[in-house]
């Protein structure tokens, strides 16, 4: 007989929600479940297997219990609420964290659990200590400290520290940043797992760390009295301090602890010591205290024995994990160090080509300063050929006008007598002139010459330039050929040697005079040109000295420009404007013109 259409009954549920210190997770439970189960899977689900350091706490009336893990859920005093609200919370502390805490997940949430105790000053912390723990958690959230990053007001949204040490000093929020950055910035290599193993090393060692607080009565005389169960041992303290114990049971000087009713009885292994009794008003904190008592008693007695199977694998993996996050680190940091090189080196590269172009403009003004001042030469060396001619044509005519002159002093022996003396004077005049023409080529070759060395250093500072730009600019193409060869220099004036024949010729009086006047006016108009050509000739060649000077400071600018040693380059002073130069020229064309 086959049953069709039953379906499987569906167990009954209910809705949990569990707050750990840094999620929330909500659970679909069954009714049967023990606390054992709800507390294995929100085990399994933030992955944590060194379970024996946690459980779940909740609120009742106005105090707190653990979930019991033998007995379910539903059966104990939990809130009716939907859904049960819980805390993931540790529930026994270890006596060395970095012994004990094998998991990087138990060190997490260690890690915050007990700054959220110090934040809310359940666990006192003196103002130093708070800054360094502090930049500690600094570092596990931020990682290393980097000031370009890390701007001032960058921890104003952080709690960092208790109000209380807040307030006990006049100092303002960014004075508060300025400690802990300064810590933090001592913090820089050290990774998140290992900035919050450093700040649990610093916190283990306060006074309140790990104690859970219990108000108590002696037995004989109603005093108030305070309870602190840690992991090691029980100690009794006076209500108005938390930090110092009267009195302290360590777990391996306790024969035995036994409770009834509100009595609680610490019988000490000593026998010959007395035994201490204490009173707990309600009954349900009592077994909270023999619950805190018993699990940090086993925990005890759990270190000081060989680690189990279990443990030994956890520690033998988490020692694998470290090592392969050390060496992930080290390659990390290996590359961040070869990436931040290679940025260095990209930045000093960049500058350096910016330096490159800027030498090689500054070369190529210079270049082109260069080439002006070869311009400059070519066209004075033109012009001093010019004015060559000029004289040699000069020349010409003054042995012109001496032959005209000796041809006329033939008519009398008077004109004999003034022409002869206006032939020597003639013929000074233009052995002068000649002289001075043969200056001024020699002069002319000169700056051929000086052309000449003006073009070679041209050629070699377009050499260094390319030498220079080799690598980021283009071949410079060759620049302007140099001028044409002078035309070859005017022939010596030859000095004509005459002797005027004698001749005797009859004139009136009348034309004697004129005759006599007429050859002095022309010899002083003669004398004046001269003297006024003497001068401009003089004017040329204090020119063309100068030019020479400018031309050779010009050249050693051009070359210390190209070695890039120097860093500030001579500026080129040309001896006068273009305008001036060429008023200068014309004005002296007009005169020989004149002449």
């Amino acid at each position: 007989m086959s049953i069709l259409g039953l379906k499987k009954k569906q167990p009954k549920t209910f809705k949990v929600k569990v707050i750990t210190m840094d999620a929330e997770m909500e659970f679909s439970c069954e009714v049967k479940w023990k606390g054992k189960d709800l507390f294995d899977l929100v085990c399994r689900t933030v992955g944590l297997r060194e379970t024996w350091f946690f459980g779940l706490r909740y609120t009742v009336k106005d105090t707190y219990a653990w979930l019991k893990p033998e007995k379910r859920v539903l059966d104990q005093e939990v809130p009716k609420d939907s859904p049960i609200t819980f805390s993931f919370l540790a529930k026994f502390f270890p006596e060395k964290v970095e012994e004990e805490l094998v998991q990087e997940i138990t060190q997490h949430l260690f890690f915050l659990q007990v700054k959220k105790q110090i934040l809310d000053e359940e666990i006192f912390c003196s103002p130093e200590a708070s800054v360094l723990l502090a930049s500690y958690a600094v570092q596990a959230k931020y990682g290393d400290y980097d000031p370009n990053f890390h701007k001032p007001g960058f921890l104003a949204q952080d709690e960092l520290l208790p109000q209380r040490v807040l307030m006990q000093y006049q100092m303002t929020a960014e004075m508060w940043e300025e400690k802990i950055t300064a810590w933090y910035a001592e913090h820089r290599g050290i990774a998140r797992d290992e900035a919050e193993m450093d700040y649990l090393k610093i916190a283990q060692d306060l006074e309140m760390y790990g104690i859970s607080y219990f108000s108590i009565t002696q037995n004989k005389r109603d005093t108030d009295l305070l309870l602190g169960v840690d992991a090691q041992g029980l100690h009794i303290y006076s209500p108005n301090s938390k930090l110092n114990p009267n009195k302290s049971f360590p777990w391996s000087d306790i024969r035995n602890i036994s409770y009834s009713e509100k009595e609680f009885t610490i019988k000490p292994l000593d026998k010959k010591k007395d035994v201490f009794k204490f009173y707990s008003s309600q009954l349900r904190v009592n077994k909270l205290i023999l619950q805190l008592c018993i699990g940090n008693h086993d925990l005890f007695m759990r270190r000081r024995k060989v680690d189990s199977i279990e443990v030994q694998q956890m520690k033998a993996q988490a020692k694998e994990e470290k090592a392969r996050k050390k060496v992930e680190r080290q390659i990390l940091a290996r590359e961040k160090q070869m990436r931040e090189e290679a940025e260095r080196a990209k930045e000093e590269m960049e500058r350096r080509l910016f330096q490159l172009q800027d030498e090689a403009r500054l070369a190529n003004e210079a270049l082109l300063r260069s080439e002006e001042t070869a311009d400059l030469l070519a066209e004075k060396a033109q012009i001093a050929e010019e004015e060559a001619k000029l004289l040699a044509h000069k020349a010409a005519d003054s042995e012109q006008e001496r032959q005209r002159l000796e041809v006329t002093a033939m008519k009398t022996k008077e004109e004999k007598r003034l022409m002869e003396q206006k032939m020597r004077e003639a013929e000074q005049l233009a052995v002068k002139l000649v002289e001075q023409s043969e200056r001024r080529l020699k002069e002319a070759d000169h700056l051929k010459q000086d052309l000449t060395e003006a073009k070679d250093a041209e050629r070699r500072a377009k050499q260094k330039l390319l030498e220079i730009t080799k690598t980021t600019y283009p071949l410079i193409a060759a620049y302007s050929t140099p001028p044409p060869p002078p035309p070859p220099p005017p022939p010596e004036a030859e000095e004509a040697g005459c002797d005027a024949a004698s001749m005797r010729l009859d004139f009136k009086d009348s034309d004697m005079k004129r005759l006599s006047m007429e050859i002095e006016r022309e010899r002083l108009e003669y004398m004046e040109k001269s003297k006024h050509l003497q001068d401009q000739l003089k004017e040329l060649k204090t020119e063309i000295e100068s030019l020479k000077l400018e031309e050779q400071q010009q050249q050693q600018a051009s070359l210390y420009s190209l070695r890039g040693d120097v860093r500030q380059y001579a500026q080129p002073h040309y001896a006068q404007p273009h305008s001036n130069r060429n008023s200068a020229y014309m004005s002296q064309m007009a005169f020989f013109e004149e002449v």
